[in-house]
């Protein structure tokens, strides 16, 4: 009798099969978008942290930390989005 698990992955399987092992030129790609990426949001977090540590306002500095989290959930969805491109 197959697990639960089981038989999701064999539904997921079966709704978006996978395009075959991964390479090694495809694993360096994608580890130079995490890279890359990752550098974007390091430097977004460094110049918003910053602004919020000088700013004396609550209401600004929590503009700015919502700032820094939209900012991270749009680097990260352009980093998938490219991902994705590749691995098709």
């Amino acid at each position: 009798m197959k697990s639960a698990y089981e038989l999701a992955m064999e539904r997921l399987q079966k709704e978006s099969p996978s395009s075959g092992p991964v390479t090694e030129d495809l694993k360096k790609q994608l580890a130079e978008i995490d890279r890359v990426y990752d550098a974007k949001i390091a430097e977004r977090e460094v110049y918003l942290s910053s602004a919020r540590n000088k700013s004396r306002d609550p209401e600004e500095r929590q503009k700015l930390e919502q700032e820094l989290v939209d900012e991270r959930k749009k680097i990260n969805a352009e980093r998938e989005a490219k991902k994705d491109k590749i691995r098709s």
